[in-house]
């Protein structure tokens, strides 16, 4: 996964408003009901339906760790999915998103303007069409280069050029080398 898919995973998974099953007994359980059988459990995981079943029963308390996070990975993609789109849906309509990142901003600008890319550190509310597209190209399979474009793109209407106010004669911006970015919506 790309920066800015883990900070939409970051996201949805701050929007929980129950905390998925802590134990392996509790998880193996919870993909039970999710895929209904310990051969598909084993197939998505990696491992026998037998090992499966051990841990359900209770007979293995500790998966292998590379397995561990395999289960833990299922379970959180799973994991409340309707407050996940509900949250979507209101950034998407109403709300917007809120990037906040370090990272080297280029820009292409007039001649005579300085247009050296430079670390900047930025929190700023994108209006609710850019969370749209960036669901709507997480959705589709875009790369993490086009979701960074259309986050780019926002920076530069909102941020840069201030909503219209100033530095009208800008016409790209781009993101390079992402110290961290997080989303919030």
């Amino acid at each position: 996964m790309g920066e800015i898919e883990d900070a939409i995973e970051r996201a949805d998974r701050e929007s929980f408003t129950r905390q998925p099953p802590k134990t392996l007994k509790g998880k193996i359980g919870y993909l039970l009901k999710q895929l209904g059988s310990a051969k598909a459990i084993a197939q998505e995981i990696g491992v026998t339906a037998d090992s499966v079943n051990r841990y359900r029963r209770g007979a293995r308390k500790h998966a292998r760790p590379d397995v561990a996070a395999k289960i833990d990975d299922a379970v959180r993609a799973r994991w409340q999915p309707q407050v996940r789109k509900r949250r979507q849906r209101q950034a998407a309509a109403t709300g917007g998103l809120t990037v906040e990142t370090r990272a080297r901003f280029g820009y292409t600008a007039p001649v005579g303007t300085t247009d050296d890319g430079r670390f900047r550190r930025l929190t700023v509310h994108l209006p609710p069409a850019y969370a749209q597209r960036l669901f709507d190209a997480r959705d589709a399979g875009a790369s993490d280069q086009q979701m960074r474009g259309i986050i780019a793109e926002g920076f530069k209407e909102i941020y840069f050029q201030d909503g219209g106010g100033r530095a009208m004669g800008l016409s790209d911006v781009a993101i390079n080398d992402i110290d961290y970015l997080d989303l919030d919506y």
